[in-house]
């Protein structure tokens, strides 16, 4: 029975790990680099393209989020309060959804982005090394990829962690 409570143990403990992401094992090798280029269609405007050199000249934050995705539902009301600061643009990155729900999506919990770009088919994602939903890039304005959050943003993360970086960014202007 002993051995038993303790595979059992060893069992819980492995899947509560698994849960939380290790982010110094996903280190992003974008740090410091130009962000990748890229031209994505509007979510909101039909036939309107949004390229990275559009965004040039002003720091933004990119969020990556899908509707499917229940870490995005958790983080959704802290990026929320986070973009009412207007401290910085805050760039929605839809990621492999189908239009009608990121659309229904935004419309049910709220549209705190400045813009939305889609990625349906998921090939942008891939030079941005994006593998799961939700992640998060601080890209300076000189497109300069500067952060990387993997995961649910929080209160704290933001705290501890983008108001430091962003601060950084903003003495480079």
């Amino acid at each position: 029975m002993a051995v038993f409570a303790a595979l059992a143990v060893l069992l819980a403990a492995g899947v509560w790990l698994s849960r939380k992401p290790n982010r110094e094992a996903l280190p992003s090798p974008l740090i410091g680099k130009p962000a990748p280029t890229f031209s994505l269609p509007v979510l909101h405007e039909a036939g309107r393209l949004l390229s990275s050199d559009d965004l040039r000249g002003e720091p933004y934050l990119l969020n990556v989020w899908g509707s499917w995705c229940p870490a995005c539902r958790d983080e959704h009301p802290v990026l929320t309060r986070f973009a009412e600061t207007k401290r910085v643009r805050v760039i929605g990155f839809n990621w492999k959804d189908e239009h009608a729900d990121a659309l229904r999506w935004l419309e049910q919990f709220g549209n705190p982005y400045w813009v939305v770009v889609t990625d349906f088919e998921g090939k942008s994602a891939i030079d941005w090394g994006i593998y799961g939903a939700p992640e998060t890039f601080l890209v300076d304005g000189r497109g300069i990829v500067r952060w990387k959050f993997v995961g649910p943003l929080t209160d704290a993360t933001i705290r501890d962690e983008l108001l430091p970086k962003l601060a950084e960014v903003e003495k480079t202007r």
